[in-house]
């Protein structure tokens, strides 16, 4: 076996707060070996980036290691000052942030900044820097990047950002790359180029990589090692195919069972109980007892050491001294069979959607375009059943959401809700409606007033709308919301920062229910969320649904969360609808090569799905392409898809796409069928 590249031994760090010393990490033991990734797992608040930080010695101001050594090489990182820790930062260790907008500098092109490390790490200037540059951006998959390097990050997609990342921190030809939740705000075909590329280096150059994900079907695709971080500590190390096999900790397992996907249809998910348990104390026994189902005495007054259950594979555990666990559960099961047209009238009637932006130049701020965000969308909620919109970012979805809701007016086309027309109300008519529809963001912090506590936040709805009680009506049914929503009444009188993510995202719900809503536009409501928290929102969602009868257009990137929670399906690219039917008829044999696409790019924990690779960016909604907007990525592109756009071709009474595979008819310019 090859010497570890990376060492860490016994590793303590320790952050002041205000409610005294955090135990971030203790006693934090791990090996990487060249060319090889090492996958550390766990909730929010387990110390997983307090790793990474610790590591690379990023740590924040308030925070220290107290104990153990980080060895790269013969290399003692603790041991150096600081001048010579920045001559190992950029050269033999980078780091890929979470959030690459806030990691690039907004005032300096592309260029000047992959050309700071290539001076400073390389001693690489001028021209040769700048040729460098350009191959860097090429080899992450960036087009035409002599014009890129030139650009400022805003002028960059999301995904494009997170590879002019990848680019920073590979310029300095790395032995160890950090990795901390690389793709958590990418979409998944975004998201499968990133780990492709990350996959070719390595195994080019031999680079180790720490990755840190709380999703396990990345850790199923890239890792070699696993290791399951709790309360600060590694509770469970493993190869990859044993961890999948037989994870052995009971936290592991549940991380399993919280999964969403089709084998839990109708079903709630299992959820962990609890939350992490702070770290400003110390702790006697197993710190899981708390939230764990199997917990006896002895793990609430002793602490578990580590049990060998195979050669490389060890977890902490009194249960495991005995008796290993056994195989996990089977994975993913057939979605269920198609279902038939549900009975009665549609709760919503969307038909033939458009909303184009202007764009504006000039002194006078003529129209010198459109932006066709949404061009041409047409669909159908009925009342307790879920459509899921799901593609990739840009494509118009959340426009789609916010237009139906007529927060954004449509340009053209029929919303009605209820048979009444909602593009026609204006006014306090329109006000009068809203009660009726109502949708929950992608972030809850950003959405609810830090300033207003949640009795507060839920009462300003409802008085807007005019569906005030008395004080003694709006006190109880504030309450009601609180219990309906799965928190305590006494949270009513608490700001948003004093809740977990999951926590507010389930004040934005009851905020959605305030008004008594027969529909509800969620808005990737669960993508920022751990595996276990989703699992209670999405578990909420169907209690709610199947109480009320409520409606949801839910808009996702996570086709595992439709596999789970939808009835219908909707394939959105570049503002129009290309395939739409059940959840069955969509994800189990789809039919357009842009949902074949999407599919073959989610990891999941089973493997073994063949990956089908879309060339190039989304086009932009100014000039999409002439024809089948798809075709300059389609791997099936035929003549007349570059001449005129496909008809919906209707395949059952549920399932529709458009493609000339499958239909020869096309869309005039006004978009009638020829």
């Amino acid at each position: 076996m090859t010497e570890a590249l990376l060492k860490v031994d016994g590793l303590r760090t320790w952050l002041e707060g205000s409610a005294g010393v955090v135990r971030a990490l203790d006693g934090v033991d791990l090996e990487i070996r060249r060319g090889e990734t090492f996958a550390i797992v766990g909730e929010s608040g387990c110390g997983k980036s307090i790793t990474a930080l610790s590591v690379a010695r990023l740590l924040p101001e308030t925070g220290r290691v107290v104990d153990g050594s980080v060895r790269l090489g013969d290399m003692d990182l603790l041991a150096l000052p600081e001048a010579a820790m920045r001559n190992v930062r950029g050269e033999r260790i980078a780091m890929i942030f979470q959030e690459p907008a806030t990691s690039l500098n907004p005032v300096l092109t592309v260029g000047m900044q992959i050309g700071e490390v290539l001076e400073r790490h390389i001693g690489l200037r001028g021209a040769a820097a700048r040729r460098r540059a350009g191959e860097l951006l090429d080899a992450v998959g960036i087009a035409e990047s002599a014009r890129r390097l030139d650009e400022y990050p805003f002028q960059l997609s999301g995904g494009m950002k997170q590879r002019v990342m990848i680019a920073l921190a590979l310029a300095g030809e790395p032995d160890l790359l950090i990795a901390d939740e690389p793709t958590t705000a990418l979409d998944v075909t975004i998201q499968a180029q990133v780990l492709d590329l990350l996959r070719d280096l390595q195994a080019r150059t031999g680079m180790a990589i720490l990755l840190i994900t709380h999703d396990l079907g990345i850790v199923a695709d890239m890792a070699h090692q696993v290791a399951v971080m709790y309360a600060g500590q590694i509770v469970e190390v493993a190869t990859r195919d044993a961890f999948f096999a037989s994870a052995q900790h009971p936290y592991s397992r549940k991380l399993f069972a919280a999964l969403p996907g089709g084998r839990h249809r109708g079903a709630a998910l299992a959820v962990i109980p609890g939350q992490v348990p702070p770290l400003t104390g110390e702790f006697r026994g197993c710190r899981f007892a708390g939230r764990c189902e199997h917990a006896f005495e002895r793990c609430r007054t002793e602490e578990p050491g580590w049990t060998a259950i195979s050669d490389g594979h060890r977890v902490r555990c009194h249960l495991r001294e005995t008796e290993p666990a056994g195989p996990l559960g089977e994975g993913r099961s057939a979605t269920s069979q198609a279902l038939a047209p549900a009975a009665g009238a549609a709760l919503l009637d969307v038909q033939d959607l458009k909303v184009h932006f202007p764009i504006r130049r000039g002194l006078l701020k003529r129209t010198v375009g459109l932006v066709r965000a949404v061009d041409g969308v047409s669909l159908e909620i009925r009342a307790g059943r879920t459509l899921a919109l799901v593609g990739e970012s840009g494509c118009g979805k959340t426009t789609v959401g916010k237009s139906l809701l007529q927060l954004i007016r449509p340009t053209e086309g029929n919303v009605t809700f209820d048979g009444i027309e909602l593009t026609e109300l204006q006014g306090n008519a329109l006000r009068r409606r809203r009660s009726d529809f109502q949708i929950v963001f992608q972030d809850p912090y950003a959405s609810l007033n830090p300033r207003m506590r949640v009795a507060d936040i839920l009462a300003e709805g409802r008085s807007a709308l005019g569906v005030l009680g008395t004080p003694e009506q709006e006190s109880r049914r504030i309450d009601e919301l609180l219990n309906q929503v799965g928190l305590d009444p006494s949270a009513r009188d608490r700001y948003p920062h004093e809740f977990s993510g999951g926590q507010r995202q389930r004040i934005a719900i009851a905020r959605a229910l305030a008004v008594n809503p027969r529909l509800i536009v969620c808005d990737e409501p669960t993508s920022a969320l751990d595996v276990s928290v989703q699992a209670q929102i999405l578990n909420l969602l169907l209690r709610l649904q199947q109480e009320m009868g409520l409606a949801y257009l839910f808009i996702t990137h996570n086709l595992a969360v439709v596999e789970y929670l939808a009835d219908e399906v909707a394939v959105m690219y570049l503002g129009r609808i290309v395939e739409h039917g059940t959840v069955a008829e969509v994800l189990d044999a789809p039919r357009h090569p842009y949902t074949h696409a999407l599919l073959s790019a989610i990891p999941t924990i089973e493997g073994g799905r063949e990956r089908i690779r879309l060339q190039g960016e989304l086009p932009s909604p100014v000039s999409p392409p002439v024809g089948c907007h798809f075709h300059p990525r389609c791997p099936d592109v035929q003549a007349r898809c570059r001449a005129a756009y496909p008809a919906r071709t209707q395949l059952s009474a549920t399932h529709s796409v458009r493609c000339f595979l499958f239909g020869d008819a096309y869309e005039d310019e006004e978009g009638r069928a020829t």
